[in-house]
């Protein structure tokens, strides 16, 4: 005959039931917390690690910045320096037609340039970038005025007088001295960003003294740039070439032998030499690159690798 379980004895097997339920379910649940804990952990301490790796870099100048600001800053404003450049060319040589027309169409020209670039995003972390944009814009702004004003004397003055005036106009050498003062910092910038991928490279170069080539054949070729950047803002030579262009001809005069027979000692001269003798071209960094830099460090900028490369 089939025993029947008492009150009691139904009560403590569904307590005993619950309980055993419950403890099932807490295990799992306790479970699922410590994997999410551990994950969580994980992540943060993922995070801390990634952060101390690029310390250098999140710092101040990352090359999607200094990609960014070629594209939205730096390029436009070349753009507008090779028209100006190629019009006072034509101004100097008589070959404007109009002279009055062009001069405006400059001046128009740097006003949408300005327009154009004003409200590009530079990070704050980069104060060189900030720079450059704030001394570019300034250098538009000068040359807005320079154009306009030889615009309006274009009626009273041959072409040869125009041109010597324009030259010697106040707003045209401060947008010169803006223009060559954001070059300089942008790639000073680019040696920033050198040396947080590369500790063993500088991360500022100031010469106290004149470069001898002793020490040019010694330096990396960011370092190199930030030096010829340096001397064409110097010299305020305002020029159709990039720096890097002027650094490989540097390179070359020196390794042709050219430098040692005319006994030349220091990069200043080299570099007087080059740049009063118009020796010096666009795209001669591009036709050396191969040659002479393959294994240099450089961000990955549009004037360092050229189309064909």
């Amino acid at each position: 005959m089939e025993k029947r379980l008492t009150r009691t004895e139904m009560l403590f097997s569904l307590g005993f039931l619950f309980m055993l339920v419950f403890a099932v379910a807490a295990f799992f649940y306790g479970v699922k917390v410590g994997s999410d804990r551990t994950e969580a952990n994980y992540i943060e301490n993922a995070k801390l690690l990634s952060s101390s790796s690029n310390k250098g870099v999140a710092a101040g100048y990352q090359q999607q910045d200094l990609v960014s600001f070629y594209h939205t800053v730096f390029l436009p404003y070349r753009e507008f320096q090779n028209n100006w450049t190629d019009t006072m060319r034509k101004l100097s040589s008589g070959q404007l037609n109009d002279i009055g027309s062009s001069l405006k169409e400059l001046s128009s020209s740097a006003k949408r340039t300005y327009d154009e670039t004003e409200h590009s995003t530079v990070p704050k972390s980069s104060p060189l970038l900030e720079s450059a944009q704030l001394q570019l814009l300034k250098s538009l702004r000068m040359f807005t005025e320079a154009a306009q004003r030889g615009a309006g004397s274009s009626k009273d003055m041959k072409a040869a007088d125009l041109y010597k005036a324009l030259m010697k106009d106040t707003y045209y050498s401060n947008g010169v001295k803006f223009a060559l003062g954001g070059q300089q910092d942008y790639y000073a910038a680019m040696l920033k960003w050198s040396a947080s991928v590369n500790p063993n490279l500088p991360e500022d170069y100031e010469k106290t003294t004149d470069v001898s080539i002793a020490t040019w054949k010694t330096l990396q070729l960011t370092v190199k740039n930030k030096i010829t950047a340096d001397q064409l803002n110097a010299r305020k030579a305002l020029v159709s070439f990039y720096p890097q262009d002027l650094t490989s001809r540097v390179d070359e005069f020196i390794r042709s032998g050219q430098a040692g027979m005319m006994k030349m000692r220091t990069i200043d001269s080299i570099v007087d030499l080059l740049v009063n003798t118009e020796a010096v071209r666009e795209g001669d960094f591009g036709a050396s690159k191969g040659e002479l830099y393959s294994k240099e460090l450089l961000p990955q900028l549009p004037f360092f690798y050229p189309p064909n490369q």
